[in-house]
């Protein structure tokens, strides 16, 4: 088992009202959206001894194969704004919002990722009418790879890890570009945090499908971290002042890149030493944001951390009930499998407060972004189990 921390420090109400409507109404305009589905899985329900499992499924979102765009298009959209100094005119579609940035260009959007994040800005770069330059580590999968590339950015290959891709990315900052960056460092917070802002949609998505079901919201949401952007946002929406009963939040991450259970233990936030070689990519960060450390601090319930075969697990079953995750996106059910199968699991149960009729929330952030690694974990191609987006 990997390892496990529980936070009694932990608070229930923590932050205002959230970033209101505003990315969510940004969202709505951008060509092709759709809330994703929310998804019940009563036999892994069944199987983990709870009540209900709701699965948000990001594995087409905005025909990407991850959640991402919702983070990088909302800060590219702010930083732009912010660039051009004034609000544009109303706008309906893209097409009506571009012609106002045209005083912008040329202009670059830059940044650094694993895969997803790096496709997803190199995906609104192109929308908006901007070039876009992608640094990834050395040894990024080729599928993810051409994925960037085929959203027309020029991708630069960094010796070395996630980290130091980051660091290659804020250093080629000019005049012309701007950094859309997921991660944040002493004096890089504000389009961090608009990244933030933006993965809001996904739950304000979340509450209105639950809402219609008829249901009430999670007992328990477990969520992966990174660089913690996504962390941040759940901890931002599930405690907030105007919201009923507050979940639990379960965090994970990789035994080998576990960089909030590390600044948890420290108190601060600190680099974990590569190589972060776990086959969840897009966890395989080694230093927490620090904008969103102080959200993860005070609203995360329990960190627990993973290997990789508790992945390729999680893939599996969730191959089973029809859903294609990716590596990163199973990770949340690898979590709960770790923990709610443990030898002392009737006591993790307790101190989650997780019991036979609790209801779960799981966040499959990815969809196969590496096909040919998903079907050797499965057995089968993606679209024997149900489809990828293109």
């Amino acid at each position: 088992m990997g390892r496990l921390l529980f936070n009694d420090a932990v608070s229930d109400k923590i932050v205002g009202l959230g970033p209101g409507r505003g990315p969510l109404e940004f969202h709505r305009r951008l060509p092709g959206y759709r809330p994703t589905p929310l998804r019940r899985l009563p036999e892994l329900a069944s199987r983990l001894r709870v009540g209900e499992v709701f699965l948000k499924d990001e594995s087409d979102r905005l025909r990407l194969p991850a959640f991402k765009i919702l983070g990088a298009s909302w800060a590219a959209y702010r930083a732009a704004v912010q660039r051009l100094g004034q609000e544009p005119p109303p706008w309906s579609t893209i097409e009506e919002l571009r012609p106002h940035l045209e005083p912008l260009k040329p202009l670059d959007l830059i940044t650094a990722t694993d895969g997803n994040h790096g496709r997803a800005v190199a995906r609104i770069a192109a929308l908006l009418g901007f070039d876009a330059h992608v640094f990834v580590p050395f040894g990024t999968v080729e599928a993810r790879v051409t994925g960037i590339k085929s959203e027309g950015a020029t991708v630069i290959t960094v010796s070395g890890t996630y980290d130091d891709a980051v660091a290659s990315a804020a250093g080629a900052q000019g005049d012309r570009s701007l950094l859309i960056q997921d991660t944040s460092w002493p004096g890089y917070e504000e389009v961090p945090a608009w990244v933030i802002e933006g993965y809001s949609t996904m739950f304000r998505e979340i509450d209105n499908a639950l809402a219609e079901a008829g249901k009430p919201g999670p007992d328990l949401v477990v969520v992966q971290i990174g660089v913690g952007a996504l962390a941040a946002a759940t901890v931002s929406h599930y405690r907030r002042a105007d919201i009923g009963p507050t979940p639990r939040i379960l965090a994970v991450e990789p035994v080998s890149a576990a960089c909030a259970l590390a600044a948890f233990e420290s108190r601060r936030v600190v680099t974990i030493r590569g190589p972060h070689d776990s086959i969840m990519a897009g966890l395989n960060c080694g230093t927490l944001a620090t904008v969103a450390w102080p959200l993860l601090k005070a609203g995360i319930d329990c960190f627990v951390t993973i290997g990789d075969e508790r992945a390729r697990e999680a893939m599996r079953e969730l191959a089973v009930a029809g859903v294609v995750s990716g590596e990163s996106g199973a990770a949340g059910l690898g979590a709960l499998l770790e923990l709610l199968e443990a030898r002392k699991a009737h006591t993790i149960r307790a101190r989650l407060g997780i019991d036979n009729t609790s209801r779960v929330l799981l966040i499959s952030t990815e969809g196969a972004t590496d096909p040919a690694s998903y079907e050797q974990v499965v057995g089968r191609p993606p679209a024997a189990v149900g489809g990828t987006p293109g």
